[in-house]
């Protein structure tokens, strides 16, 4: 197989439980990347708490050394709501800190979501009640029926469209970009993820045991606190990650 600059990833729940003792099954946890999110944090876990005040649940802030004491917000909320944070050196980017939470994690569901407030936290629930319902894997989706994209110039809703219809040929959903997911534990189980890009959602989608996958519709509204990370940088990395999935689902090692 040939080699390419991806970091790759492969961890089993066992594996990534061994050290961090599972809560409950019935805990889900919440992981959200961050890198100078310290304005939107607690604005996130503001309108977290009340829509999960029915669930035992937990926040994983993996923070990626984060200038503006993103992690040192995080640790305070901490001390009034269920939220840990996990410290890392540098600026490693999103997919593997999306993999570092999910090793973290005690909960049986991991939800990912971003901390900008793009991902609306009241949709969360609806994500686990897909879940709670048999479903493998439940995906936060812009492009189904009732989801939309609100405030985003024409430009970006042109790359957002390209790079849907480009993952559509390698994934059975429609928002194959999506970054708003909740997936079963044991769905990744063995599971072989690449730690590339900041596209995690189709990463998880297209490798994910998951024999059920449902679209949950939901509004995404560009960021208003802080700066958006994308540029043509996060476009290469895609494309190369689909590249990779292209040829492990042809030579049949997507896991």
């Amino acid at each position: 197989m040939p080699r390419t600059r991806a970091t790759v990833c492969r961890w089993r729940a066992s594996n990534a439980t061994r050290t961090i003792p599972r809560l409950s099954a019935l805990v889900d946890s919440v992981i959200v990347p961050t890198y100078n999110e310290a304005a939107s944090l607690p604005l996130l876990v503001e309108r977290l708490a009340p829509a999960m005040r029915d669930r035992e649940w937990e926040l994983v802030v993996v923070d990626d050394g984060s200038p503006d004491g993103t992690a040192d917000v995080a640790e305070k909320l901490g001390a009034t709501h269920p939220v840990r944070v996990l410290r890392r050196a540098g600026k490693a980017g999103l997919a593997s800190a999306v993999i570092a939470g999910m090793k973290e994690a005690r909960g049986d569901v991991l939800v990912v979501m971003d901390a900008d407030l793009s991902h609306p936290p009241e949709i969360v629930p609806d994500l686990l009640a897909v879940i709670d319902a048999g479903v493998d894997l439940a995906v936060g989706s812009r492009y189904v029926s009732g989801g939309a994209t609100m405030d985003w110039p024409l430009r970006r809703r042109i790359v957002s469209r390209v790079a849907c219809i480009l993952g559509n040929t390698l994934v059975p959903v429609r928002d194959a970009t999506s970054g708003f997911f909740a997936v079963r534990r044991s769905a990744l189980d063995g599971v072989r993820l690449n730690a590339i890009g900041f596209k995690i959602g189709f990463e998880v989608i297209a490798r994910a045991r998951a024999h059920r996958i449902v679209e949950v519709p939901y509004t995404f509204r560009d960021r208003e606190l802080g700066a958006s990370k994308f540029g043509r940088r996060e476009i290469g990395q895609y494309l190369l990650q689909l590249g990779i999935v292209a040829r492990d689902k042809v030579t049949g090692r997507l896991r």
